[in-house]
């Protein structure tokens, strides 16, 4: 009866420690994203994935998510740290290049500075959005015109998403 008491009290001090330990993982910093990358009307949207790294070096958080519509694609993607600060520098430098395959362009959307680039003949390209110095927005997409690709990018909320890499 004792050793029974015993066990109840030791598990009854066990559970708030259990709790905190549950809830820390659960709060993976990919979580709060991955809601952002939304349904798109037409589409059909794999289940959105994440991942948060921890190096001596500093950080990394990826949430993505997959989306298909008959033969075209397109694969959101929000990334926070160090990995996004180098993918951002061509932006920062206000890279331009025109050729007759295609383009790679800085712009302005939004009041966000973009990338976009375009490959004509396989109808792909990105649209990449700065969201601060170490964060960003991704669309990249096959099988659909640049028009088609911005208005689906344009679907998120890069505000709400901005916020949220902040936090």
């Amino acid at each position: 009866m004792a050793k029974s008491r015993s066990v109840i009290f030791s598990l009854l001090l066990a559970l708030p420690i259990l709790w905190s330990v549950s809830s820390a993982r659960a709060d993976q910093a990919f979580q709060r994203l991955m809601p952002l990358l939304v349904d798109l009307d037409g589409w059909q949207g794999k289940k959105p994935d994440g991942m948060s790294m921890e190096m001596p070096n500093g950080s990394m958080t990826t949430a993505t998510r997959e989306y298909q519509r008959g033969a075209a694609r397109a694969h959101a993607s929000v990334m926070v740290g160090t990995a996004a600060m180098g993918a951002l520098a061509p932006m920062q430098a206000g890279m331009n290049v025109t050729t007759s395959e295609g383009h790679m362009l800085t712009a302005s959307m939004h009041g966000m500075q973009v990338l976009k680039s375009y490959t004509t003949a396989q109808k792909s390209g990105a649209l990449i959005v700065a969201l601060d110095k170490d964060a960003m927005f991704t669309l990249s997409y096959n099988g659909m015109t640049e028009d088609e690709a911005l208005a689906l990018a344009e679907k998120f909320d890069w505000k709400a998403i901005q916020a949220a890499t902040k936090k």
